[in-house]
């Protein structure tokens, strides 16, 4: 992704060369993004059509969480838009006082992305007059989009080196990076190093000793067990993560198979009764033998220092259960074209402020992720009893409490999760305001509870009238309808 988006914004001023190692493999048991996706292959001028075909790839509309907020119980974060505004007041108002008087249906049915994603339904032109459009991701096979962006870059001008780091040297005066020495013998100068090592974080990591934030306190689970199986019939336009006694499973739905995994803490459920449970509950036949990831949730104390630059796993890693870590990518390498350095001077005041920017994004999203644990209400597993009694961080807590007392929701400058995504989060996981904006007060109770029919209805009815997703992707030259 580096590579290609620098070669194609600022190739005429920079040499963009390449390396990496064919010998070093992947996971590739799928991948589920965000939105925002979109907006970087739009810029690199990707056509969605070759871009799904080529990567194996399918839509996503949101993820479901299952049992997250006591077994038997399902919520989706979708994508897009809730209901209507009530006046100056945000849809979430008037369905919380709704339900204050005994409306029955759930916030879900007033997301039209989760409406056609729980009918297996998608097609591009789905909105129209009061209907929103849908709002999309994707689901694709990394190790194809890899290989994708691999023939774009090179198309560009990349120059691609095959091989591994044996040595980082460095200007003895400034500390800076002058140059990687691989293991065949081959020396590659340059003036500015993106780290894309991985964990290993060989050059901001290992050579600059820039150190690691670790935030397993507030999200524990350290391991994860993946595995790809046979494709399912059941072709969702959406990711589940599916709470397990120590974690959660995820399911991602591609053409030719699923991704799976198990994301739990060892703390709490050994490596193997992990493994049987991931087994235990595959959609389809197992394709490869299951592979265990371990990680510690964080990040580094800097992604930029001296003249490198992390991205991916070497900057951090936080864990998929929002399907972050792409747009982590992805926005690491924006900010970096934003603030991209010239041969002039240390770039001191362009370091500060990436780095400001990228601990804001990295804390906010975290924040997030430890909402799915602490809300929890699974009562008698010690993971999620452990979960729900943590101390969180005050800028969550906030959140929360100010959403408990009015329905409000402050987003912070740019922060990636936006009110919609949060009070999707908090209600889901049985967060109730004790009140609501008093514009929603003017509304008859008959009027209300019938205005909230008619939203629901008109999404359940064109939702109806969709292509299956398996349809839509089946039009582009992709996975046979079923």
């Amino acid at each position: 992704m580096a590579a290609a988006a620098l070669q194609r914004f600022i190739g005429p001023a920079a040499r963009v060369t390449l390396v990496e190692s064919d010998a070093i493999g992947t996971v590739g048991v799928g991948e589920a993004t965000i939105p925002q996706i979109r907006n970087f292959n739009g810029f690199l001028g990707f056509d969605e059509a070759e871009f799904l075909r080529e990567t194996k790839g399918s839509i996503k509309l949101g993820i479901e969480f299952v049992g997250w907020h006591d077994p038997g119980t399902a919520y989706m974060h979708a994508f897009g838009i809730s209901g209507r505004a009530f006046g100056i007041a945000p849809f979430r108002h008037a369905y919380v006082r709704a339900k204050s008087e005994g409306y029955p249906r759930d916030f879900g049915a007033f997301s039209f992305n989760e409406t056609a994603a729980r009918a297996g339904k998608y097609h591009p032109e789905a909105g129209g007059g009061a209907i929103p459009g849908l709002v999309h991701a994707y689901h694709f096979d990394a190790g194809l989009y890899a290989a994708f962006l691999r023939r774009f870059a090179e198309g560009l001008g990349v120059e691609r080196v095959e091989g591994t780091i044996k040595t980082v040297d460095r200007n003895g005066e400034s500390g800076d990076v002058t140059a990687i020495e691989l293991e065949a013998g081959r020396r590659i100068e340059g003036d500015l190093f993106i780290d894309c090592t991985g964990f290993r974080s060989l050059l901001l990591g290992r050579a600059l000793g820039v150190g690691y934030e670790d935030w397993t306190r507030w999200l524990p689970c350290d391991r994860a067990v993946a595995v790809p199986c046979a494709r399912s019939e059941a072709f969702r336009p959406y990711t589940q993560s599916i709470a397990r006694k120590a974690g959660w499973q995820w399911r991602i739905p591609l053409q030719h198979r699923t991704g799976n995994g198990h994301v739990f803490s060892s703390d709490h459920l050994s490596e193997d009764e992990a493994t049987q449970m991931l087994l235990d509950n595959l959609d389809g036949e197992a394709l490869d033998e299951p592979r265990t990831i371990k990680f510690k949730t964080g990040r580094r104390g800097a992604a930029w220092s001296h003249n490198v630059v992390a991205l991916g796993l070497s900057a951090g890693f936080m864990e998929p259960l929002e399907s972050t870590s792409i747009h982590l990518i992805q926005s690491g390498i924006q900010r970096l074209l934003d603030f991209f350095p010239s041969r002039r001077g240390d770039a001191e005041a362009s370091r500060r402020q990436y780095n400001a920017l990228t601990d804001f994004e990295w804390a906010r999203i975290r924040d997030f992720l430890i909402g799915h644990y602490k809300l929890n209400a699974r009562e008698g597993d010690p993971f999620w009893d452990a979960c729900r009694d943590m101390t969180i961080p005050d800028t969550l807590a906030e959140k929360i409490a100010l959403f408990e007392e009015t329905g409000a929701i402050h987003r912070e400058h740019e922060e990636l999760f936006t009110e919609e995504g949060w009070q999707q989060l908090l209600l889901g996981q049985g967060v109730m305001p004790q009140s609501w904006h008093p514009a929603v007060d003017a509304v008859p109770h008959r009027d209300l509870h019938g205005l909230l029919d008619t939203i629901a209805g008109a999404f359940d009815a064109r939702a109806a009238k969709l292509p299956g997703h398996d349809e839509y992707i089946a039009s582009l030259g992709g996975r046979e309808a079923a």
